[in-house]
């Protein structure tokens, strides 16, 4: 008898302890996984891009992110061409770029062009950058302008005017230099965009639309340049202190300043420090900050990884991301709410004086 009740203890202890044998098996594993993850992402992340010597081509270059970006190349010993329209702001920052130089041997060539006009003018300002300085090592797509605006006051034609600059102001330079960086089998790519290309929020039904455009082109065109070892980059940069920025703050509606103020404005230097680090990796997407991070893990998608273990992080916290981020939007829709209430109260009150 007190051999049988001894066997039914063991057997039901057993059945008792295996939900924890099997908690610390798969705990085994996943630790395993995540080990051997590490070890074999270098494999398959591109080779870092060396900056001493490389020819950097920045558009948008003769201010703000762009300015900050050619300086912070310069100061890795790369020759610099700064493309942009209005030739006084780029003699301008020539000779702040000039003064990062580690060496004698550095070079600064500016180029005035309105790059999302034609065609044909910006491959050939290009090609007389490459007879200058060599073959394009990395292409800096940063000229951009930005607007905002309730989207029934925004005039049609700033429509289409934002779509030239930012999306077509970034085809036209990749365009011209995509089959020399090809035949080379080497390059890297950036595209400035914006965490407004990320999530479309109240003001920029002008300014985002241009922006989400350019992390599709980004998408098709890394599927197509990675055989040839050309990486490409899609940065999206917060709310960053420049002129253009200023600018915008001008006519920005309220509920637009409201939700901008959620996320802090950063500095260009930061920012070009972060998107020249992730460009040189071969990273596809350049984030900035806490925000920054969970947007890019959220709208991942099917976007190109660089290593494996950037593919499980984005596995691992999308649930959570996305809890938290319905928080946000709850708090951003309480704004607009607020904002619009309030008008409407003024307006009422106007009317009985």
């Amino acid at each position: 008898m007190s051999s049988a009740l001894s066997h039914w203890f063991s057997f039901n202890s057993w059945w008792l302890l295996l939900p924890f044998v099997m908690l610390l098996v798969v705990a085994a594993f996943i630790v395993a996984f995540v080990l051997l993850l590490y070890m074999i992402s270098p494999l398959i992340s591109p080779n870092p891009l060396k900056l001493n010597g490389a020819h950097v081509v920045v558009t948008g270059g003769s201010s703000g992110i762009g300015k900050c970006i050619a300086m912070e190349c310069y100061k890795h010993g790369a020759f610099i061409t700064l493309v942009a329209r209005d030739e006084h702001k780029l003699v301008q920052a020539k000779k702040e770029v000039e003064k990062c130089a580690i060496n004698d041997k550095q070079v600064v060539l500016c180029i005035s062009v309105d790059v999302s006009k034609d065609y044909n003018q910006v491959e050939s300002v290009i090609k007389q950058a490459q007879e200058k300085l060599g073959p394009v090592d990395m292409l800096v797509n940063c000229a951009g302008t930005s607007i905002s605006g309730k989207f029934e006051e925004v005039e049609v034609d700033r429509f289409k005017k934002l779509m030239e600059v930012n999306y077509l102001g970034s085809v036209y330079p990749t365009r011209a230099v995509v089959t020399t960086m090809k035949e080379r089998r080497m390059g890297r790519i950036m595209f400035v965009s914006s965490q407004a290309g990320q999530i479309g929020l109240f003001g920029y039904t002008a300014y985002s639309p241009s922006k989400f455009a350019l992390r599709g082109l980004a998408e098709a065109l890394q599927m197509e340049m990675k055989p040839y070892n050309i990486y490409v980059t899609v940065a999206y940069p917060p709310d960053t202190d420049t002129p253009g920025f200023a600018e915008e703050s001008k006519t920005k509606p309220l509920e637009t300043k409201l939700i901008s103020e959620t996320s802090g404005v950063c500095q260009p230097e930061q920012v070009a420090k972060i998107v020249v680090k992730d460009a040189v990796q071969g990273n596809f997407t350049s984030s900035f900050g806490p925000d920054g991070y969970m947007l890019s893990a959220l709208t991942c998608g099917m976007s190109p990884v660089t290593s494996i273990t950037e593919g499980l992080q984005q596995i691992v916290t999308m649930g959570l991301f996305r809890t938290i981020a319905l928080f946000y939007l709850g708090s951003f829709d309480s704004i607009v709410r607020r904002c619009m209430i309030q008008r409407e109260q003024s307006k009422a009150a106007d009317k009985r004086e």
